[in-house]
């Protein structure tokens, strides 16, 4: 089956077994790789059309832009560069980068129209690669909802979210997965900014699995970051399975007794959920490579759906080598891995 046929059938499974009540549950359990798992595996990266999504203000950490920043002829170089080099799937960072037809006041001067998104993700399409949308809905990384970031967990947030997740997943044409962020909501993480939103207990409860019924009820299924799982063990008794979960570590140390989050992978293992483990070269070369030989070596191939990059790092011409070794070092670690 090609690439793109088994992307296809893929797609149409996993939003029929979600549509569907009685098989929802069914839609977490690597079932539609499990046959042959290691060819099924997304190898993505995350690239970043949006920028509003680690500060508030002019002295924050990651200061926001009022206007479009992605570089187009590098967004394109490093798309087709990701297809060369081994890649089958591209994480959309969208943010305010987008003229959402349903909230067109989120964006910012520049931003692309709908119709100039839809061309592109045809474009990505040709290439080889599953484009996904990323909307982060992390009360620490929503800068890029405008107003709204100031609103959270009232009525018109969640109205305005379920606006443009549907939205999004009609844009998209009901992606396999769509990515809700939701990473770091913490004072620790916060502490650079203007205002701090930390949601706790049953209303970060309650408004995690608002998101995930959001996704569900367009046909897509929920991925997120699965941090909030390190200080909240009880998360796992809980998320639905049909959420992919991605632990995330940067580090080198990937001993499990040494490196707690790297334990958390093995957690997520135990209690059964899909995963998409992620690395990244925002501190070092090494640690996509060493993410590929741990899950390989300790994940149930079952439930590994594949492994992501982040590279961290804005698409402008001052992040170039950054990004596309960010790209290589995916290519490098399919290849010693998994043969190419």
């Amino acid at each position: 089956m090609s690439n793109l046929s088994r992307r296809k059938f893929m797609k149409v499974g996993a939003a029929s077994l979600i549509s569907s009540p009685i098989l929802s549950s069914l839609a977490t359990s690597g079932a539609f790789a499990a046959d042959n798992p290691t060819p099924n595996l997304s190898w993505g990266v995350l690239l970043h059309l949006g920028h509003n999504m680690w500060g508030d203000s002019p002295t924050a950490y990651t200061p926001p832009v009022d206007h479009f920043t992605c570089d187009e002829k590098l967004w394109e170089e490093l798309s087709i560069k990701a297809s060369k080099t081994g890649l089958n799937m591209l994480v959309v960072d969208l943010g305010e980068a987008v003229q959402y037809k349903s909230h067109p006041e989120i964006a910012i001067k520049g931003a692309w129209t709908v119709e100039r998104l839809r061309e592109d993700l045809d474009r990505i399409r040709k290439l080889g690669l599953e484009p996904i949308p990323k909307l982060n809905f992390s009360g620490c990384h929503d800068f890029w909802l405008g107003p709204y970031s100031r609103m959270v967990s009232t009525p018109t947030y969640y109205k305005v979210c379920a606006d443009l997740i549907k939205e999004v997943s009609e844009i998209f044409d009901r992606p396999r997965f769509f990515h809700l962020g939701y990473d770091e909501e913490s004072y620790v993480h916060q502490q650079t900014l203007d205002y701090v939103v930390i949601r706790q207990k049953e209303l970060w409860k309650h408004d995690f699995l608002f998101f995930v019924e959001e996704c569900e009820k367009n046909g897509t299924r929920p991925w997120v970051w699965a941090d909030y799982g390190w200080d909240h063990p009880d998360f796992l008794e809980w998320a639905p399975k049909s959420v992919v979960m991605s632990n995330w570590y940067y580090g080198k140390e990937f001993d499990p007794e040494k490196a707690p989050h790297v334990k958390f992978y093995l957690a997520l293992k135990d209690a059964g959920y899909d995963q998409i483990p992620t690395g990244s070269n925002w501190s070092n070369d090494e640690n996509f490579d060493l993410t590929v030989k741990f899950g390989k070596d300790n994940l149930d191939p079952e439930h590994l759906l594949g492994y992501l990059q982040t590279p961290w790092k804005f698409t402008e011409p001052n992040s170039h080598q950054h990004n596309v070794e960010s790209l290589e070092q995916v290519g490098a670690a399919k290849a010693k891995y998994y043969g190419g």
